[in-house]
C-alpha cells in the first residue's frame, strides 16, 4: 500500500533511528495534483528526520552568527558599492563544513562534524545575520545623510531598531508564506534547492552519492574560477595586478563586462544597458534548476522590450520632443552615453508580479486557509488525525506569527513616526505592504531564485506617493518620509524571501521548521549586532559616503523626488504599461486554473514579469541554462537526472561563494586604509 493510500487519520511507523551523519533517501516531491494532505503526509513519512538527528544546537547557532557576521560586513560593502548583496546559504554551508572538519581533525576526533541538520540550522543563522539585516537597511539612513542640510547621521537606536525590526518581520512573515508556496506550492527555491544537494553531497558516503559530490565539486571549481575571471580589476589589487601580468605574458584571461561589449544592437547610436550576454556562470545554474517555461518566458518578455517596445518608446520620444509637459519615456542615462529600458520597464514587470501573485493567492484560497490553521486549533478544539498533530507538533504555529508582528509592527509605525514624521496610518499601510510585498518577491525568489526588491520598492514607492503628499513639512521631508516607508517594506520582504530558501534547504533534508524559525530569529540579533557599527565605521560621514557610488540610494531617493508630483510625474506610456502588466498577471493564473492540462503551453506569469525588471543578459542566461538541461534530458535522460541539479548547485555555489569571499576581503582590505 502506497502512502498515499493509508487512511488519512494514521501513520505508518517512524523509520529506525539514523546516525547523525546517515542520510535517508533523497526526498523528492509529489506532483502538483497531489492534495495538500498528500504531500504533508509524504513528506513526513519520507523526508522528516528532526526528532532523529541532531539540529538545533549552541554550537550550530554560533557557528551561522560568525560566519553570518562575517559576510554581513562584505554584503553590506557590496551594496554600498555595486548596489548587490551576495546569498549567504550555501556559502555558510560550505565553510561551516570545511570549519569543523578542521576542528574535528585537529582535535584528534574530539570534536564531532556537525550533523546534516545541524550545518541546515547553521545556515538559517548565517543567512538571518549576513544576509537578511544588512541588503537594504542603509538606504534610508543614506538617504537621511544625502538629504539632511547638515548632513547629519541618524542616531544609532534609531538604525538598530531599524535593522532589528524589519529583519524580524522578515522572519515572521516566512511563518505562513513557507507553507503556502514550500508546503504546498512546491516551488523549486534555486539556491535552497542547491545548498541542499550541496549538503547532501558533503555528507554522502554512497556509490550514486559519490558521484553526485564528484559532478559537484567539478561544477563548483568551474564556478569558482569564473567568479574570479568576472570580478571587477579594481576589485581587489592583488587581482588587478594578476590580470595585468596574464595580459602583459600570456593571453587575457578577465572576462568583458558583456560580450559583445556595445551589445546587441544600439538606439541612435547608444547602447542598451545589458543588452548582451553576461559572462558567468551562476545564472546559467539557477536555469538549468528552474526549467525551461519559467526561463523562456522571461526570455520572450526581455527580448520583445528590448527589440521593439524600447526603439518604437524612443520613436515616441523623438516625435514629442519640445512638447510642453512631455514626460520622457526612456531618458538617457550614464551622463547621456546609454538607454536604460528597465528603468521603464519595471513599473510594468512589477505589476504583473504583484497581480499575478495575488490572483494566484486568491485561487489557493483554501491552501492559504490551511496555512493558519495552527492559530485556528489554537482556538477551537476539534477532533484531529494523527497527522495533523505530528504536523502541528513542528511547524511554527501561527501564534507566534502574531505574538511577534504586533510588537514589530507597533515598533515599525513608531520608528516611522519619531523619526521621519510619517503619519501613523501611512506607517500602518507600509507595515500592512509588507505582507503584500513579501508574497510577491518570495514567489519570484521561489520560481527564478531573483529578489524583485527594487521593482517591489517602486510600487512602494509609488502607493507612498498617491496616500501621502507632500505636506507643510515640503518635498525634502517627504522625499525621506517616502523612502523609509519603501524601505521598511521592501527590506521585510527581502528578508523573508531569502529566508524561505533556508526553510526549502531544510524541507528536502527533513529539518525541523520550528527550530529553523528559531535559529533565524537569533541571527537577526547577531545580524544587527554587527551591521549598525560597521555602518557606523564605512559611513563616518557624508564624505565617507561620496566615495560610495551607492546605485541603490541614489535610485530610490531619485524616483522619491520624481514622484513628489504624482502619476503626473510618470511618462504616460508608462501607466499603459501598469495596466497592461496587471492584465496580464490576473489572465495567466485564472486560465492555468481553468486549463490546467494547457499549462505547460502557457508562459508564466512571473516570467513575464520578471523579464521586464531584470535585464537581457540575466534572461539570456537563464534560457542557456534551461535550454541545456533541456538538450541534455534528449540525448542521455538517465545521465541528466542524476546529475543535473549537482552540476547547476555546484556552478551557483562555486561563483557565488566566491564572490561573497573576494567581497570580504575587499572590505577588510578597504577599512584597513
Amino acid at each position: 500500500m502506497s502512502v498515499l493510500d493509508r487512511p488519512q487519520d494514521s501513520l505508518p511507523p517512524a523509520r529506525a533511528q539514523p546516525m547523525a551523519d546517515e542520510l535517508p533517501p533523497e526526498f523528492r516531491p509529489l506532483p502538483d495534483s497531489a492534495t495538500p494532505e498528500e504531500k504533508d503526509r509524504h513528506w513526513y513519512t519520507s523526508a522528516y528526520q528532526g526528532d532523529r538527528v541532531p539540529q538545533l544546537t549552541v554550537r550550530a547557532v554560533l557557528t551561522g552568527a560568525l560566519i553570518g557576521m562575517l559576510m554581513s560586513v562584505g554584503n553590506l560593502y557590496m551594496s554600498l558599492k555595486i548596489g548587490l548583496v551576495f546569498g549567504v546559504a550555501i556559502t555558510s554551508c560550505v565553510l561551516s563544513y570545511l570549519a569543523w572538519s578542521l576542528l574535528r581533525a585537529g582535535s584528534g576526533g574530539r570534536l564531532g562534524q556537525l550533523s546534516i541538520l545541524e550545518n541546515n540550522c547553521m545556515q538559517s543563522t548565517a543567512s538571518a545575520a549576513g544576509f537578511s539585516t544588512c541588503a537594504t537597511f542603509w538606504v534610508p539612513f543614506a538617504a537621511m545623510l544625502m538629504l539632511d542640510p547638515e548632513h547629519r547621521h541618524a542616531p544609532w537606536w534609531l538604525v538598530a531598531a531599524f535593522t532589528f525590526t524589519t529583519g524580524s518581520m522578515g522572519v515572521f512573515l516566512a511563518i505562513p508564506v513557507k507553507r503556502v508556496l514550500i508546503n504546498y506550492g512546491q516551488l523549486p527555491f534555486p539556491s535552497g534547492t542547491a545548498a541542499a544537494v550541496t549538503l547532501r553531497s558533503l555528507y554522502g558516503h554512497g556509490g550514486e552519492a559519490l558521484k553526485k559530490a564528484y559532478a559537484l565539486v567539478i561544477a563548483l571549481a568551474a564556478g569558482v574560477i569564473s567568479g574570479v575571471l568576472t570580478t571587477a580589476e579594481d576589485q581587489l589589487a592583488t587581482l588587478g595586478r594578476f590580470f595585468a601580468w596574464m595580459r602583459i605574458n600570456l593571453f587575457d584571461v578577465h572576462f568583458p563586462d558583456q560580450l559583445p561589449a556595445q551589445g546587441f544592437a544600439q538606439i541612435a547610436g547608444k547602447p542598451l544597458v545589458g543588452f548582451g550576454f553576461e559572462p558567468g556562470v551562476v545564472m546559467i545554474g539557477v536555469g538549468m534548476i528552474i526549467g525551461s517555461r519559467v526561463s523562456l518566458s522571461m526570455l520572450a518578455a526581455s527580448a520583445a522590450l528590448y527589440v521593439f517596445i524600447a526603439p518604437w518608446l524612443h520613436g515616441l520620444d523623438a516625435a514629442n520632443a519640445g512638447v510642453a509637459g512631455y514626460v520622457v519615456s526612456i531618458p538617457a542615462v550614464g551622463g547621456g552615453a546609454m538607454f536604460h529600458p528597465v528603468r521603464w520597464a519595471l513599473w510594468g514587470g512589477a505589476s504583473t508580479l504583484v497581480f499575478a501573485s495575488l490572483t494566484s493567492l486568491a485561487l489557493q484560497w483554501r491552501t492559504v486557509g490551511r496555512a493558519f490553521t495552527m492559530l485556528r486549533r489554537a482556538r477551537v478544539q476539534r477532533p484531529q488525525s494523527e497527522l495533523e498533530n505530528a504536523m502541528a507538533s513542528i511547524e511554527v504555529p501561527g501564534s507566534w506569527m502574531i505574538a511577534g508582528m504586533i510588537p514589530i509592527g507597533i515598533a515599525m509605525v513608531a520608528i516611522q513616526f519619531i523619526a521621519f514624521g510619517v503619519a501613523w496610518w501611512a506607517g500602518l499601510i507600509a507595515v500592512a505592504m509588507c505582507f503584500v510585498l513579501s508574497l510577491v518577491v518570495s514567489r519570484a525568489v521561489g520560481e527564478t531564485d531573483l529578489q524583485p526588491v527594487g521593482a517591489m520598492g517602486k510600487v512602494m514607492q509609488l502607493l507612498f506617493a498617491l496616500i501621502s503628499p507632500p505636506g507643510a513639512a515640503g518635498v525634502q521631508a517627504s522625499v525621506l518620509q517616502n523612502v523609509m516607508s519603501a524601505g521598511i517594506a521592501a527590506g521585510s520582504a527581502e528578508a523573508s524571501a531569502e529566508l524561505l530558501s533556508d526553510f526549502k534547504t531544510g524541507y528536502l533534508l527533513g529539518a525541523n521548521p520550528r527550530r529553523q524559525f528559531l535559529a533565524q530569529f537569533a541571527g537577526v540579533f547577531f545580524g544587527t549586532l554587527v551591521c549598525v557599527p560597521a555602518w557606523y565605521l564605512m559611513v563616518p560621514n557624508i564624505a565617507a559616503l561620496e566615495k560610495y557610488p551607492v546605485p541603490a540610494a541614489q535610485i530610490w531617493v531619485a524616483v522619491a523626488r520624481a514622484l513628489t508630483g504624482g502619476l503626473n510625474s510618470l511618462p504616460p506610456s508608462v501607466l499603459y504599461a501598469i495596466l497592461v502588466g496587471a492584465a496580464v498577471g490576473l489572465l495567466l493564473p485564472l486560465l492555468e486554473k481553468a486549463f490546467p492540462k494547457a499549462r505547460g503551453y502557457l508562459p508564466s506569469a512571473t516570467g513575464l514579469g520578471l523579464g521586464w525588471v531584470v535585464p537581457f543578459s540575466v534572461t539570456l542566461s537563464f534560457a542557456i541554462g534551461a535550454i541545456l538541461v533541456s538538450v541534455w534530458r534528449r540525448i542521455s535522460p538517465d545521465t541528466q537526472e542524476t546529475y543535473s541539479i549537482p552540476v547547476a548547485s555546484g556552478l551557483i555555489a562555486g561563483e557565488s561563494m566566491i564572490k561573497a569571499i573576494l567581497a570580504m576581503l575587499a572590505t577588510a582590505v578597504g577599512l584597513m586604509r
